[in-house]
């Protein structure tokens, strides 16, 4: 039996989602392409490059943003705007695009820096270059997104 998720290392956390990463990416549903296109609808209203242009993704992004980058915490209209990010990369997770634990709001700069960076090495990133801001990532982990997964994978194991 697996061990309970609420007791693995952020390591083993971070390998399962990789291991389910590897074998669901392979496997995408319909359902799972249809969301990764409707993201860019819901982030973009008709292409639009600035952040939160549908009135749901405003609504969203105001809700779960302030003045300030929760990473780098300049000022969002002094580092380029507001951008919506994945913490797991849409890339590697399509299916957590609109999974709406895996997104947060940080500065346009910060997202460009960032890239496709899977959060584990996103995290080493940042404690190699910006030791100051490493607390901001680890208080941003995707802890609660990753169990959920976690569990996911535990489940059909079981089955």
């Amino acid at each position: 039996m697996e061990p309970n998720p609420k007791e693995r290392s952020l390591k083993e956390l971070f390998q399962l989602a990789d291991k389910i990463g590897d074998r669901r990416y392979n496997r995408l549903t319909q359902k799972d392409l249809d969301d990764y296109h409707k993201f860019e609808h819901w982030r973009y209203l008709n292409g639009r490059a600035e952040c939160g242009t549908t009135l749901e993704s405003k609504a969203w992004v105001n809700d779960h943003s302030d003045r300030h980058c929760p990473l780098c915490e300049g000022l969002f209209s002094r580092r380029g705007g507001k951008n919506i990010d994945h913490k797991l990369p849409r890339s590697q997770y399509p299916w957590l695009s609109m999974e709406f634990q895996n997104l947060w709001v940080i500065c346009r700069d910060c997202n460009i820096e960032k890239a496709e960076m899977h959060w584990y090495r996103y995290e080493q990133y940042v404690l190699v270059n910006y030791p100051d801001r490493y607390e901001n990532a680890r208080r941003a982990r995707p802890i609660a997104l990753l169990r959920s997964l976690a569990n996911t994978l535990i489940n059909k194991s079981e089955t």
